[in-house]
């Protein structure tokens, strides 16, 4: 099945980072997990940016904090759509500078950017990407999104009571 890539710059975005994992693993995607800090190992992020298609990824989630270079330089060298969750961590300036460094990036070098600590919307629109090829992974979403109509349905309801 379909394969999503998701990195970070250091366990200490995981705790976020989980939102991405568990929403594509409950559409039973598969997904690969890995710790790849632009700064700390940039080796092993040129070998994994330039590698990741030809390892059959097709979606790259990328979540950093501070600086936030991990998203950008993944993108600058894989040929994937890369998703860019920018995380407040405890070095952050209130997640602006995670949210610029992910979002500014140069023409040429997409990042499709998520909200601050947005790592659940990242894998949806990962499952959104993969299904736009793939019409099983469509229907899970469209059935996502059925749940979500539903939920506010009924808390309308609840609220009238």
């Amino acid at each position: 099945m379909a394969k999503v890539g998701i990195i970070m710059g250091s366990t200490s975005d995981l705790p976020i980072m989980q939102e991405a994992i568990d929403f594509l693993e409950g559409l039973l995607i598969e997904v690969e997990v890995d710790i790849v800090s632009a700064h700390r190992t940039p080796d092993k992020l040129m070998e994994y940016g330039k590698n990741a298609h030809a390892r059959g990824l097709q979606v790259i989630i990328a979540g950093a904090g501070g600086a936030a270079h991990l998203p950008g330089m993944i993108a600058s060298l894989s040929p994937l759509p890369v998703i860019g969750v920018p995380v407040k961590s405890r070095n952050s300036i209130d997640g602006w500078d995670s949210i610029l460094s992910i979002l500014q990036m140069p023409a040429g070098v997409p990042v499709a950017t998520v909200a601050l600590d947005g790592a659940k919307n990242a894998g949806i629109l990962a499952a959104q990407i993969l299904g736009a090829s793939n019409a099983e992974i469509q229907q899970q979403v469209l059935d996502y999104k059925a749940s979500l109509k539903e939920k506010v349905i009924q808390g309308a309801k609840e609220v009238r009571k």
